[in-house]
């Protein structure tokens, strides 16, 4: 990964940092995963959406099992280097439950 870029982030104790995943035109969130400095690589020179599994502890690219693949259309680190914001254009459901969002039917009551 160049250099510049790298320093850019803060990584957490396992050198990963948190990347969200959008729908490019909608701005819908879709999921939120995790990146370590190979991930972000592949991501960005790949077109692809790559994560590390913490669970399986693994690479692992979005799509390559399921078909519902996520294209890269943009990437953006926040002020404080420790999240990632990754525009996408998804094919199907970004959920590995089957939904189209990863939060699909999954709100909290909020008191007001």
């Amino acid at each position: 990964m160049d250099p510049a870029v790298a320093a850019l982030l803060k990584r957490d104790d396992a050198g990963l940092i948190a990347a969200i995943i959008q729908q490019h035109d909608t701005s819908e969130v879709l999921m939120l995963g995790w990146m370590d400095d190979e991930a972000l690589h592949r991501t960005l020179t790949s077109g692809r959406v790559t994560f590390w599994s913490r669970s399986r502890q693994e690479y692992w690219r979005k799509g390559d099992t399921s078909g519902h693949v996520q294209h890269v259309k943009s990437v953006a680190v926040d002020c404080d280097g420790d999240a990632l914001l990754v525009r996408v254009d998804q094919v199907g459901a970004a959920c590995h439950t089957g939904t189209r969002t990863c939060f699909e039917g999954r709100g909290l009551p909020v008191s007001s």
